[in-house]
């Protein structure tokens, strides 16, 4: 019989992340809402979810030693994921909370959505893969995933998904190790769950 593998679910107190941790629980992973580094350490993946406005979230963050681990996970090249405000946290800033400092795992400021459009986007859209990934793997078009947010990251190279809501929005990113996701996969009906499972085949894996 298969190990379960170890994924650490990043827990500082803010927003439900335990719903991340039981859609995890659901795929065969022994998921663990967690902020004890010794956890974080022998996890073979780790996932930083969020809901909520940017700045508390990384108040939280920084507060409950997270950022830290988060950081530390990212160095040591383990599967990482970001979901929601915890995709926005790994940015270096946010317009939603002008002077706050994000992680800075990646480049860039996460951004308002565009006008014209009602703010947040709380719907099913449909997200467009537009470069080849593993998350992403075997699910079938169109891909519909629910979506609740206001603010988006930075279009760059590390896009590997968009929607369409006033113009192309950044709906997932991939850079190495790290993955991140705007929609919420766990509320997301079969394609989440899809997605959720690629994610933990990935961490079975050790691939990135």
């Amino acid at each position: 019989m298969t190990e379960k593998p170890l994924i650490a679910v990043l827990d500082y107190g803010i927003g439900n992340l335990r719903s991340a941790q039981k859609s995890l629980e659901r795929h065969g992973a022994d998921a663990r809402l967690t902020a004890d580094p010794a956890v974080v350490r022998d996890a073979a993946g780790v996932i930083l979810p969020g809901v909520g406005a940017f700045g508390a979230c990384m108040d939280a963050v920084e507060r409950t030693g997270v950022a830290d681990l988060a950081h530390e996970a990212v160095e040591a090249e383990k599967p990482f994921l970001g979901i929601c405000v915890g995709m926005q946290l790994l940015y270096e800033a946010s317009e939603e909370t002008p002077g706050r400092k994000g992680l800075g795992i990646l480049p860039g400021t996460v951004q308002l959505l565009p006008e014209g459009v009602k703010r947040p986007q709380m719907q099913w859209n449909v997200v467009d893969v537009i470069r080849p990934t593993a998350l992403f793997e075997a699910l079938d078009d169109p891909i519909w995933m629910y979506f609740v947010h206001s603010y988006a990251a930075p279009m760059s190279d590390h896009v590997v998904a968009t929607c369409d809501y006033g113009g192309p929005v950044v709906a997932a990113v991939e850079h190495g190790h790290v993955h991140a996701a705007q929609f919420h996969p766990e509320k997301s009906s079969t394609p989440g769950l899809a997605f959720m499972q690629n994610f933990v085949d990935l961490v079975q894996q050790g691939r990135a």
